[in-house]
C-alpha cells in the first residue's frame, strides 16, 4: 500500500475553504469583535478575558446582551476629586436605560493570567488582592443600586455582594453570582434548576483554576493534584443522581454576625463543607470499585476542599455538552498523565474526525485498545448525543428536561452495553473511566490489560476482558496505540502471536510468505494494526493513527500488502505535524488510516485472483487551525482580512422560576481547520460510492 497519488477519488481540504469575502464580511488584523456589541476591538489578552465573561454572563447567567454595556463609564471618587473610569462591562436592570442609577453588577478585568506547562500559580485570597479590588469597589459604591461585583484576570475570580448601609456599604466576598433571576443555589433552596450549563471556556477555566489552586495553594505534585480533582469529580458526578434533599456537593451560606457568608470564606463553613463531602467519597469508592481501590482519600486542607467544592458545584455536569466536558477535562489530563512509553494523547480535531467518518451506530459495539484517558471514547459519545439531537430535532442547548434525559438514558445504555476500552496504565484506565462517567452518566467496559498480550496476559482486568470483548467481537476500532522505534517489543511470547511480527520474503507473484521465522522486535504500531484487525468482526471498520512510515517506507511493504489483503482501505488522511506539535509535543508526521475488515471468504477469493478494485478517498489536511506555536489561525480573504460567518447561539435558562429559550446571532472568525471539511467530503464520497464489501 504505497502512499498513492491524488487521483478523482482524492480530495486536498485546503482546495475547499469554503467562504469567500462575497459570503462573509471580514475583520483586519488586530481585531475581534465584541460579543456584546457585536463591534470590533482590539485584540489583547485583556480583551480575551472580557470576551470570556461576556460569553458566560450569556450561556451560565442567562443575562441579556442587551442589558451589557462595555467600557462603561462610572464616575468614582479618586483621592477626594471624581473621575470617569471605564468600567469593563456593566449589567443594568433588564429592559431599563442604561444608566448608573440602573446598574445591578459590574465586571473588571486585568489581562489573562498565562501560565506555562510546569507554572503553578498562588492563587490569592481577597485581602491579598485587595489593591487590585479598589476600582471595582469605588465603582460599586458609586452605582447606588449596584449589588454584584466581580474582579478577574482569567484565572483568579472575587465575586462581591454590596451589603448597604445608611452611611457606608460593605463589600461580602461570595464564591459566584447568582442567575440572572438572581437566586442562588443554596442548600435552603437546593433544586437541580439552581445549576447550571457549563460554557466550555469557563469550564476549562473552572478545571484550571481547581488544578492550580492545588498545585499551587496546597504545594502538592502536578500528579497528586490531578487525583485530589479527579476523585471530586467523581463525588460531584454521583451527587447529581441523588435526589435533591440528599445532595451534599454545594457550598451554601448561613448567618454569623447577622450576616450571611459563604462557607467558602469561613473555617466553620470550610469544616462543614468537608464533613458532607467525606461521607460522599466514600460512597463513591463503594460504587466505582472497579476504579478505587479503597483506600483513597481526600488529602486537601479545608480551604482547598471549600475553593473546589464552590468551584464545581455550580454546573450541572449532566446538562453540560459532552464536548465541553472532554476537552475541559483533557487540558487536565493530559498536562499529568503523559507517560514515557509513546503515550502521546490524541489531539481532539484528529480524534473528532476519526469518529465522525467511521460514524459509530447506538446498535454497534466500539472499543479502542489503547485507550489512554479516553479521547476516542467521549467523542464517540459526543457523536452520538448530536446524532440524538438531530433525530429529535433539538437544538443543542435548548432541550427540554424530558428530552435530556432521554438523551442520557439512551447514551447510558450505550456505554453499558457498547463501548469498550483497554490500556495497560492502570491509572490511565481510572482516567479514562473518569471521562466516560462524565460524559454519560455511565461506567464503560474498561480492562486494565496489555492489548498486544490479548487474550493472554496477567494484568487485572484479563478475566472481565475475555468475557465480554473476545476478537472478532467488535463493530468499531479506533485508536491511536504508542508507536515508535525506541519502545519496540521483544517479548517472543507476544510476537509470536503475530503475523507481521515474522520475517517476510517476497514471492514471484510480487506478494509476500511468511518464513515462519520471528524478528527480533516490533514497533508496536505495527502489531497494533494487526491486533484491531483481529478485533473486528467481518465487516467491522476501524480508524488508526500511524506514523507515515509505515506507509511508505520501502522495508514495509509487507505491512502494506497484509493490510491489502485482510482488509479494504476504505480512506487514508495525511496530517500535517501540527497536529501532534502543539497538543502532543511530538514532532512527527501522522495518518490516519481507515480500514474494513475482511471475511475469510472474501480473503479466500482474492486469493485465487479475483478482482478487488474499489475506490479509496484520500485527502491531505494542509492546516488544522493551529501552527506550530500554538497561536489559532483563522480563514483569510484575498487581502488577507480574517473572515467572519453568522453563528445563532441557542440557549435554554431560567427567568424567574421559568425556562425560557434565547438565541443570539453574532458573527465570528472561521477556523481556519481542513479537518471538518475533510469529514464532510468524506460523507459527500461515500453518498456516491459504495463502501467495498457492502
Amino acid at each position: 500500500m504505497a502512499r498513492p497519488k491524488k487521483t478523482a477519488e482524492s480530495v486536498t481540504a485546503t482546495e475547499e475553504n469554503g467562504a469567500s469575502t462575497d459570503e462573509a464580511s471580514a475583520i483586519e488584523d488586530g481585531k475581534i469583535l465584541d460579543y456584546i456589541t457585536g463591534k470590533p476591538v482590539a485584540e489583547n489578552d485583556k480583551e480575551t478575558v472580557r470576551q470570556r465573561i461576556a460569553r458566560a454572563l450569556f450561556h451560565e447567567y442567562g443575562l441579556s446582551v442587551d442589558d451589557m454595556e462595555p467600557d462603561f463609564k462610572v464616575k468614582v471618587a479618586d483621592s477626594g476629586r471624581s473621575s470617569n473610569k471605564k468600567i469593563d462591562i456593566a449589567i443594568f436592570e433588564p429592559g431599563s436605560e442604561h444608566t448608573p442609577e440602573n446598574v445591578r453588577r459590574l465586571v473588571v478585568c486585568q489581562k489573562e493570567l498565562k501560565l506555562g506547562d510546569k507554572g503553578a500559580y498562588k492563587m490569592r485570597d481577597h485581602e491579598q488582592a485587595a489593591k487590585d479590588l479598589e476600582l471595582l469597589k469605588d465603582a460599586m459604591a458609586a452605582c447606588e443600586n449596584c449589588k454584584y461585583g466581580l474582579w478577574t484576570n482569567g484565572l483568579e475570580f472575587f465575586f462581591f455582594r454590596v451589603d448597604r448601609k445608611r452611611f457606608d456599604a460593605k463589600f461580602i466576598p461570595i464564591g459566584d453570582w447568582p442567575l440572572s433571576d438572581e437566586s442562588i443555589g443554596t442548600r435552603d433552596v437546593a433544586s437541580h434548576a439552581k445549576l447550571r450549563r457549563a460554557e466550555p471556556e469557563m469550564l476549562r477555566t473552572a478545571f484550571r483554576r481547581c488544578h492550580n489552586f492545588i498545585h499551587g495553594n496546597e504545594g502538592m505534585p502536578k500528579d497528586a493534584a490531578f487525583w485530589q480533582f479527579l476523585y471530586l469529580i467523581f463525588a460531584k458526578m454521583h451527587d447529581e443522581r441523588q435526589p435533591n434533599e440528599k445532595r451534599r456537593f454545594w457550598a451554601g451560606r448561613f448567618e454569623k454576625n447577622g450576616q450571611l457568608i459563604d462557607e467558602q470564606f469561613d473555617p466553620a463553613g470550610q469544616k462543614a463543607i468537608r464533613d458532607r463531602i467525606k461521607p460522599l467519597f466514600d460512597e463513591v469508592k463503594k460504587k466505582y470499585s472497579t476504579v478505587f481501590r479503597g483506600n483513597e482519600d481526600i488529602s486537601l486542607s479545608d480551604r482547598a476542599l471549600a475553593f473546589m467544592v464552590s468551584e464545581l458545584a455550580k454546573y450541572d455536569f449532566g446538562r453540560t455538552d459532552v464536548d465541553a466536558k472532554g476537552a475541559a477535562y483533557q487540558e487536565i489530563v493530559g498536562t499529568n498523565l503523559r507517560g514515557d512509553r509513546g503515550q502521546y494523547f490524541t489531539p481532539r480535531g484528529a480524534i473528532k474526525l476519526v469518529v465522525s467518518m467511521l460514524d459509530p451506530k447506538p446498535s454497534e459495539r466500539v472499543i479502542d485498545p489503547a485507550c489512554g484517558t479516553g479521547g476516542f471514547l467521549t467523542a464517540t459519545l459526543a457523536h452520538l448525543a448530536h446524532k440524538f439531537q438531530a433525530e429529535q430535532g433539538i437544538e443543542p442547548g435548548a432541550e427540554s428536561s424530558q428530552e435530556f434525559i432521554s438523551i442520557q438514558e439512551r447514551l447510558g445504555e450505550f456505554v453499558r452495553k457498547n463501548l469498550f476500552a483497554a490500556d495497560f496504565d492502570p491509572f490511565l484506565v481510572r482516567a479514562a473511566q473518569m471521562n466516560a462517567v462524565m460524559a454519560s452518566n455511565a461506567e464503560a467496559h474498561l480492562f486494565n490489560i496489555n492489548s498486544l498480550e490479548f487474550p493472554a496476559g496477567h494484568l487485572p482486568g484479563l478475566a472481565e476482558a475475555k468475557k465480554v470483548a473476545e476478537l472478532g467481537t467488535m463493530d468499531v476500532v479506533l485508536t491511536n496505540p504508542p508507536f515508535g522505534s525506541e519502545i519496540p517489543i521483544t517479548d517472543p511470547n507476544i510476537l509470536r502471536h503475530f503475523e507481521l511480527a515474522h520475517i517476510w520474503e517476497r514471492t514471484e507473484d510480487g506478494g509476500f510468505r511468511n518464513t515462519g521465522r520471528l524478528q527480533g522486535s516490533v514497533a508496536p504500531e505495527v502489531l497494533f494494526i494487526e491486533r484491531c484487525v483481529d478485533w473486528l468482526k467481518p465487516g467491522g471498520r476501524m480508524g488508526i493513527v500511524l506514523p507515515d512510515g509505515i506507509l511508505g517506507n520501502p522495508g514495509d511493504e509487507y505491512i502494506r500488502w497484509w493490510i491489502l489483503r485482510h482488509t479494504w482501505v476504505l480512506a487514508s488522511i495525511d496530517l500535517p505535524v501540527e497536529v501532534f506539535v502543539v497538543e502532543a509535543k511530538v514532532n512527527i508526521l501522522t495518518s490516519l488510516v481507515f480500514l474494513k475488515k475482511k471475511s475469510q471468504r472474501d480473503v479466500q477469493a482474492a486469493d485465487l485472483g479475483g478482482k478487488d478494485d474499489y475506490p479509496v478517498f484520500m485527502a491531505v489536511a494542509e492546516r488544522v487551525g493551529v501552527d506550530r506555536r500554538g497561536n489559532t489561525l483563522y480563514k483569510r480573504g484575498p487581502d488577507g482580512e480574517e473572515l467572519l460567518e453568522d453563528v445563532e447561539e441557542v440557549e435554554r435558562i431560567r427567568v424567574n422560576g421559568q425556562f425560557v429559550t434565547r438565541s443570539l446571532r453574532r458573527k465570528k472568525r472561521v477556523l481556519d481547520d481542513d479537518l471538518p471539511l475533510i469529514a464532510a467530503a468524506f460523507r459527500d464520497f461515500r453518498r456516491t460510492h459504495a463502501e467495498p464489501g457492502s
